[in-house]
């Protein structure tokens, strides 16, 4: 079998990417673009590419001879980026999030349906070891029914809105927190089997950072219905004074919860109860929630968020190879993203509930 090309368009985050699909043994690192000549230069021998597979313009990029095309640009570039790849005949592997409007979103969705290529958001934190650990647990049915989940997402990246060396403004300027919520609403969504149809959110306002813009709010709080009648909240930040960053999440079934912990990024110690097994006194006990699989290969860890990349990339490339739709296929992708963008639509209007579209 002939390997899959692999072509991946910003290297700055996609150099992850890059790792991840070079130790896929069916995909070859065929093509990089990236408007920094310096990093396209520096990665492109890491792979031994010929400046012929280099680039630095997308639409010379989008029809060279490739299988697949990965986007890891800004993302306000993600629509139109990965429309026009699966146009040119490209399956596609794109960060998230999926677009930052409802009308781009609805884009994508119909490009798959038009085009029949893969696409799959790339959704690493549903890789977590601990979150494929914890959706055995729930599909046990030991939590039974899931009825309320939070996730919170809290990561201070002030030197990345604005660059502290040159004062040059940067592409998450103007990003609002709550749009950023698929780290937290991403791997909650894939455990609970459900979808947001309504959506609300609040923010705190602008004490740490007054006069700035909405990438500066303290805090903005998203509140959604599920279809199955479910609520989850989340909260996000990029400019909180809380050290270290954070992303933590907590579920609650009608026989037990279960959680990580607030430690940071790496290994933790987690909580679970299951009412059918354990007493009510001392309670919950201790859970290992490692974002790495030890027993994964070492090449595993080269993605740089555990192992998430790696087992994320077999999915992507079995979907592929299987003529099938990827887990985080455009519906679901907008399914992850579209609720963010309505909860601070709705935290702008203050806090009014919106309908979210379910795209198919």
């Amino acid at each position: 079998m002939n390997k899959l090309r692999a072509g991946i368009v910003g290297l700055s985050r996609g150099h992850g990417l890059v790792n991840a699909l070079a130790t896929h043994p069916q995909v070859e690192i065929a093509a990089l673009c990236d408007l920094n000549p310096g990093i396209l230069s520096e990665i492109g021998a890491d792979h031994k590419l010929s400046d012929r597979q280099l680039y630095t313009d997308f639409d010379q990029f989008v029809n060279a001879p490739l299988d697949i095309i990965t986007i890891a640009t800004p993302i306000e570039f993600h629509a139109r980026q990965s429309v026009a790849a699966m146009e040119a005949g490209k399956h596609v592997l794109c960060e998230q999030t999926m677009a930052y409007s409802v009308a781009d979103c609805e884009k994508v969705v119909e490009a798959e349906k038009r085009t029949g290529k893969v696409y799959m958001m790339a959704e690493n934190y549903s890789y977590f070891h601990y979150i494929q650990e914890w959706k055995k647990i729930i599909d046990s049915g030991k939590l039974g029914k899931i009825h309320y989940a939070e996730g919170e997402y809290l990561h201070e990246i002030t030197d990345l809105l604005v660059d502290p060396k040159t004062g040059v403004r940067q592409w998450r300027y103007t990003r609002a927190p709550i749009w950023y919520c698929a780290h937290c609403l991403g791997p909650l969504l894939t455990l609970m089997g459900d979808r947001i149809v309504k959506a609300t959110g609040l923010a705190s306002g602008w004490n740490k950072y007054p006069g700035e813009t909405i990438a500066y709010l303290d805090m903005e709080v998203g509140l959604f219905q599920t279809q199955k009648g479910s609520v989850i909240k989340i909260l996000r930040s990029q400019a909180v004074v809380r050290y270290p960053d954070m992303v933590w999440y907590t579920l609650y079934g009608t026989k037990g919860f279960i959680e990580n912990g607030r430690g940071g990024w790496g290994a933790t110690k987690g909580k679970v109860y299951f009412e059918d097994e354990m007493p009510k006194e001392p309670g919950a006990k201790e859970i290992e929630c490692n974002p790495v699989d030890v027993n994964a290969p070492p090449e595993a860890r080269s993605g740089g968020h555990g192992t998430s990349e790696y087992f994320m990339v077999r999915d992507f490339v079995k979907a592929i190879q299987s003529g099938t739709r990827a887990p985080f296929d455009s519906v679901r992708a907008a399914d992850f993203t579209i609720p963010g963008l309505l909860a601070h639509e709705s935290a702008m209007q203050g806090g009014v509930w919106m309908d979210v579209p379910l795209l198919s």
